[in-house]
């Protein structure tokens, strides 16, 4: 059984153990309140960012001290649900579409998702049903979860049947995900990384010289891209003209970044322009989805000596679900997330934020860091890649070990673990009485942004982003 702490997070990022030392946690009782320790994961993964953060700027500026790193559970619970705090003008954003939902079956429960335009159209293909909620309630609970699953997946769509964490566990894909480490770290062939002119810079802005290709969408990707963006690098994602952003989507997650319009097919000459300067480049694609353009992790290592690529899947890189597109919500009642925030498979749950997308983020983020930062030693192109799945697990295993943990507690003496738990929190756990001392206000050429700031801290860090978000596709594909 796994803990769910900062410990085990830079341990599979291959960090000194020591360093851990250096955090310390604002605890607050209230924040991301959930069955499942929701809270300790998402603390664990900032925490990871902030020290992996901490750790590369002292190591480019020369310096032997890696500076205190503080997380406080109110700034990672505001963060952890930006897309939900976002107002343009007032407005608050339109985060899950109609048919994003769940649907009673005739044995159990489904979710689908169609968010984006291109996925409602095959939800209703594969259902041949019109865009009426009404009938695609009526008809899915005449029919099972698994045969829905399938025939949706079968036509492009997205749907996923309600199972517990028991059932997961028996599922091949589960098997091959959980045989995987939290981090999948490895070397592949490549030369000594280029060494940026600002490599011996300011330690407050870790990235700072860098230049990261953000080939992502969604929410997990592009919140590991926005986080490498506040520490300093020049991040510029770019999209193909084909595939449009959710305008808020892209709003939450689009501080500190330029963005860009390229079709790979098209208009393959700017985009290798902007690879030959890169030295990251984070891919939040199915697996195997840019390989046809020559950008698989070893493809691009080998093009470009030194590189970090940085790859992140729903279901992970193996197994038969490898292929699968999948988001969060999806992630959670597939392993069995839902069944444990619910009442099992009488009726399904949530947890308080899509927690795997931004705790895989932040951890992403990390081992682009981890990465620069032992390339500092002996160069060498590295290649990280996470999965949504393997984060879920790692979170039900962290349930696990808080039950047997609480059983050998009791056993103990509740006065022991309560006395325990007051030295871990140290002075106290405060209360979380809202988001508002972590949001803030500006102007942007999408207009007033209220947003939620960054959890990633440290001592002499930045506080904020340098740039609000561009309309998607409206900056220059070039770096900056």
């Amino acid at each position: 059984m796994t803990a769910v702490n900062t410990e085990f997070a830079w341990a599979a990022l291959g960090g000194d153990p020591a360093l851990t030392e250096r955090v310390s946690t604002v605890v607050r009782d209230g924040a991301l309140k959930a069955r499942l320790p929701v809270r300790e994961l998402a603390r664990a993964c900032v925490a990871t960012c902030a020290l992996a953060a901490a750790e590369l700027g002292t190591r480019r500026a020369g310096r032997a001290d890696v500076p205190g790193v503080r997380v406080d559970d109110g700034a990672v619970a505001t963060a952890f649900v930006s897309e939900r705090q976002l107002r343009v003008d007032g407005r608050a954003p339109v985060t899950f579409a109609p048919l994003s939902r769940f649907w009673r079956t005739a044995d159990g429960w489904v979710r689908t998702h169609a968010n984006y335009p291109h996925h409602r159209e095959r939800l209703l293909s594969a259902l041949k049903l019109p865009e009426d909620p009404a009938s695609v309630a009526a008809a899915l609970a005449e029919r099972s979860s698994r045969e829905i699953e399938d025939a949706v997946y079968g036509a492009g769509g997205l749907a996923v049947a309600l199972r517990t964490p028991e059932e997961w566990a028996r599922h091949e894909q589960a098997v091959e995900v959980a045989a995987r480490p939290l981090v999948e770290r490895r070397r592949p062939g490549g030369g000594r990384a280029r060494r940026p002119a600002a490599l011996f810079g300011s330690p407050l802005l870790p990235a700072a010289g860098l230049r990261v290709l953000d080939l992502t969408r969604v929410i997990a990707g592009p919140v590991a891209t926005r986080t490498l963006a506040l520490l300093g690098a020049d991040v510029l994602r770019v999209d193909s003209p084909q595939l449009p952003e959710l305008v808020d989507q892209h709003a939450d997650t689009g501080f500190g970044k330029r963005s860009a319009k390229v079709g790979l097919g098209t208009d393959r000459r700017t985009f290798e322009e902007l690879l030959a300067a890169a030295d990251v480049v984070v891919t939040g694609y199915r697996p195997g989805a840019l390989d046809r353009f020559g950008l698989s992790p070893e493809a691009l290592a080998e093009r470009r000596p030194g590189l970090v690529v940085a790859q992140l899947s729903a279901w992970g890189a193996y197994g038969p679900w490898a292929e699968r597109r999948g988001f969060d919500s999806l992630v959670q009642v597939a392993t069995g997330i839902a069944a444990v925030e619910g009442s099992g498979r009488q009726e399904p749950g949530a947890l308080p934020a899509q927690a795997l997308d931004h705790g895989t983020g932040y951890l992403l983020a990390a081992a682009v860091l981890r990465s620069l930062t032992e390339q500092l030693t002996d160069g060498g192109a590295r290649f990280v890649r996470l999965a949504l799945a393997r984060t879920a697990g790692w979170l039900l295993e962290g349930r696990a070990a808080g039950e047997a943990g609480n059983a050998v507690h009791a056993g103990a003496g509740a006065a022991a673990y309560a006395e325990a738990g007051a030295a871990y929190a140290g002075a106290g756990a405060a209360a979380y009485d809202g988001p508002d001392a972590w949001l803030a206000e500006r102007d942007s050429e999408l207009g007033r942004l209220r947003y939620a700031l960054p959890p990633v801290s440290f001592a002499g860090g930045p506080v904020d982003w340098a740039r609000p978000p561009s309309p998607w596709g409206t900056d220059g594909a070039r770096w900056a």
